[in-house]
């Protein structure tokens, strides 16, 4: 297993990509209609949605790579490339076509549900989430690390509930120019979560480099 400060920053890392402060202002246009009560439930549903997402991809994601011979040096290195790409986007304030593309948004306004999709899927757990899970719950074989990891992914949904439900007041405290600097911010954060990924993969595929 590994430190409880490494684990601290998988969570940190886990909460960045998923970024649910990217969220809020998509929350609030698209449940401007609802009640109260509907847009608890709809916040509720996409947590739960986002755990389930991330819980999935922690316990399974190993043995599908194992399926598909792709080693875990190459996921990180493919992985880190595409959070890496994240980062940059959230550091511009762009809209983000990993997470959601301008023909699911237009999608998205026509649903009368957007608790599952768009909102949780793939808005907050994407594929960038998917893989930074997975690249974090191979780090260790051992049951316990893998415990810690559900653990983590479990503790982002929470904190994406939280996020959600106080989506109004913290959309109109930050204001559009707070939630760009907020954003902008994590996109640096993750940058470097991207880089160390990177990097874990390279020393394994050109041990040269060490």
């Amino acid at each position: 297993m590994l430190d409880w400060a490494d684990y601290a920053k998988i969570f940190v890392a886990l909460v960045i990509i998923v970024n649910p402060v990217s969220a809020l202002p998509l929350f609030v246009s698209m449940t401007a209609s609802n009640s109260e009560a509907e847009k608890k439930h709809i916040a509720r549903i996409a947590s739960i949605s986002v755990a389930v997402v991330l819980v999935l991809a922690a316990v399974i994601g190993q043995p599908l790579l194992a399926l598909f011979g792709i080693t875990i040096a190459s996921f990180k290195v493919g992985g880190a490339i595409l959070i890496l790409l994240m980062a940059i986007s959230m550091m511009h304030a762009a809209p983000n076509r990993e997470k959601q593309t301008p023909e699911e948004a237009r999608e998205a306004e026509n649903k009368e549900n957007i608790a599952v999709v768009p909102l949780a899927i793939p808005l907050l757990s994407g594929p960038g989430a998917i893989s930074t899970t997975i690249v974090y719950a191979t780090e260790r074989s051992s049951p316990g690390h893998l415990g810690i990891i559900i653990l983590c992914c479990l503790l982002v949904a929470f904190t994406t509930w939280l996020a959600l439900r106080l989506a109004t007041p913290v959309s109109k405290w930050l204001g559009e120019t707070g939630v760009n600097i907020a954003i902008r911010l994590m996109g640096l954060l993750l940058a470097a979560v991207a880089v160390e990924i990177l990097t874990s993969g390279l020393v394994v595929l050109l041990p040269g480099l060490k």
